[in-house]
């Protein structure tokens, strides 16, 4: 018995969810614990190099079991011909057309929901998951008064390939306050509260990385500004090591402006015991102001 498991996350043209991902791992785990041999497809887009239906050879397979998901449309039916052979079952899925197809191509169907049955749990709550660090990431916009010394959208772009390579959940955040936008934040007090929450965060801009320490949580900063500008000058106001600066004379040249080694390192520094940055206490520009104003 060898079982090919799959779902819509196996689809070039479907969609993987994490819900989707999580019920195929489900059914992985339950046929191993079974000790039944089984197999995952995969999208190319999802995992390249991974086993896809492309190369998944019906004559290995005795069972198909397609898991999570609503059972209808072609990419689902066309399953049935491929896997002609194979004794086919659906499992945690949704049937909205009890005629459809792909449906009634299945040799047993075990539903979440379905017409005029009960609905049952979603497999998707079964498989335990490892926690990973929760980073923050704000990115600075164009900045135009920086001038030729501008780099932030090479800056960006080999920063955030290298965010998408590391093992972490991470959440783009924005300091820009806009009530009309649901999608933005309307006060600070929202933004901080998110800030919170945070294990690290990785930003290129200097309220990202003042509102981070401010709020107790380590901050990797990458300065875009050729020879550094306003995000180093902050870092070192509170004597924070963890930031990046492109020197003058690399700016120019051909090639990665950001060393992943160093990037590598900053990261593991930021997550080790300890990296609590305190407030540095210092309101003498409040002072000075006062002062100016002549009202001290």
């Amino acid at each position: 018995m060898r079982v090919l498991v799959t779902g819509w996350p196996s689809f070039l043209h479907g969609e993987a969810t994490a819900g989707d991902v999580l019920a195929m791992e489900a059914v992985r785990r339950a046929l191993a614990g079974a000790g039944v041999r089984c197999d995952l497809a995969w999208s190319p887009v999802l995992r390249p190099g991974g086993l896809d239906l492309g190369r998944a050879d019906p004559g290995r397979y005795t069972h198909l079991v397609f898991a999570c998901g609503p059972l209808h449309g072609p990419q689902v039916a066309g399953l049935h011909r491929r896997y002609a052979r194979c004794t086919r079952v659906a499992v945690g899925v949704s049937v909205v057309d009890p005629g459809d197809p792909a449906v009634t191509g299945f040799d047993a169907v075990l539903a979440r929901d379905a017409p005029a049955t009960p609905p049952r749990l979603d497999l998707a709550a079964l498989p335990e998951t490892p926690p990973v660090p929760v980073a923050g990431v704000v990115l600075a916009p164009g900045q135009a008064e920086y001038g030729p010394r501008r780099l932030h959208d090479r800056i960006e772009r080999e920063l955030t390939g290298w965010l998408a390579r590391r093992e972490c959940a991470r959440l783009p955040l924005d300091t820009r306050l806009d009530p009309r936008d649901w999608r933005l934040f309307t006060t600070a007090a929202e933004l901080e509260s998110v800030l919170r929450r945070l294990d690290l965060v990785v930003t290129t801009r200097l309220h990202g990385l003042v509102l981070a320490l401010k709020n107790g949580i380590p901050a990797l900063a990458v300065d875009p500004v050729r020879g550094g500008a306003k995000v180093t000058a902050q870092a070192r106001a509170w004597s924070w090591p963890a930031v990046v600066t492109v020197a003058a004379e690399d700016a120019g040249r051909d090639g990665p402006l950001l060393d992943p080694a160093e990037l590598d390192y900053w990261w593991d520094w930021c997550l080790s015991p300890g990296r609590v940055p305190g407030l540095p206490g210092d309101a003498g520009m409040i002072g000075e102001l006062l002062d100016v104003l002549g009202v001290r």
